[in-house]
């Protein structure tokens, strides 16, 4: 990498970001390809984004991806949002063009990729999806875009819920998907949806580093299930042990991180990234 006067920027915002692998992979895409970009990442507070935001534009940076907390802090200072970035509620990828600001999601593109590069087909299948967050509704808005049959949401009756009822709603009258939403609490009504889904979701924090536990009874598992989880550390958390232990096939979150920075890197140089170089450098099993 060798930074020059015509160099543009591109870069991760969020808190905290000092882990993400997102600089090496998209710098090792931009040398690959000779391209004269530079990636970096900047710790930013919900307090702080629109200053980030207008200085970013400012220096006529490409464009920039945001993690937690500024999936939905960004939205107000946007001049444009993509289709699935305004049903989901939730930015993860911005593109700078003549001074605007235009919004993506791409972490429903990511996840229902890294489903296709595991060989799992989910287009007019029924889906039930554990949670209802920015990863969540992100793959809801592009699996109901992309051909899902039907998607049933299970999350907790709090404060959010009703609101959630208002995006299935959304949602179901803009596709051609029919979304519910569940209270998780409710058991019996979760083990009818597992019976009649062909794929499981997990797009909650459950299960995430040392949490051993799952929202899903085992009992409830049956081996023609796909058993899916937004999680990649740890690599098989217990709902996806549970899985594998009645012969599901499994996946975990590992690939949607790739496949949703290879979605950003095309809107900012509409090339494609090189996938399999990517996943031997920053993908490699340990």
């Amino acid at each position: 990498m060798n930074p020059s006067g015509t160099t543009r920027l591109t870069c991760l915002l969020g808190s905290p970001v000092s882990h993400s692998i997102s600089p090496a992979m998209h710098n090792t895409a931009f040398d690959a390809l000779g391209l004269d970009y530079t990636y970096m990442a900047f710790d930013v507070s919900e307090e702080n984004i629109k200053t980030a935001v207008d200085g970013l534009r400012l220096f006529n940076c490409r464009g920039f991806n945001l993690t937690m907390p500024l999936k939905t802090a960004v939205i107000p200072y946007l001049d444009e949002m993509s289709e699935a970035a305004r049903l989901s509620h939730s930015v993860n990828t911005c593109v700078i063009e003549d001074g605007k600001l235009i919004g993506h999601t791409t972490d429903g593109i990511g996840f229902l990729q890294a489903m296709i590069d595991s060989g799992i087909e989910y287009k007019e299948k029924v889906l039930t999806v554990l949670g209802a967050g920015g990863a969540a509704t992100s793959i809801i808005v592009q699996a109901a875009i992309d051909g899902v049959s039907k998607i049933n949401i299970f999350k907790r009756k709090n404060a959010s819920f009703d609101k959630v009822v208002d995006f299935a709603d959304r949602i179901t009258r803009a596709t051609d998907c029919d979304v519910f939403v569940f209270d998780i609490a409710d058991m019996t009504t979760l083990e009818f949806c597992l019976q009649e889904s062909d794929i499981l979701i997990n797009a909650t924090n459950v299960g995430m580093g040392d949490d051993d536990s799952s929202l899903i009874p085992p009992e409830f598992l049956y081996k023609e299930l796909i058993v899916t989880d937004v999680i990649y550390h740890p690599a098989y958390t217990r709902l996806l042990q549970d899985a594998q232990k009645v012969g599901c096939q499994v996946m975990n979150g590992k690939y949607m991180l790739l496949y949703q920075g290879a979605a950003a890197f095309k809107l900012w140089t509409q090339k494609d990234m090189p996938i399999d170089l990517i996943k031997e450098k920053c993908f490699a099993e340990e």
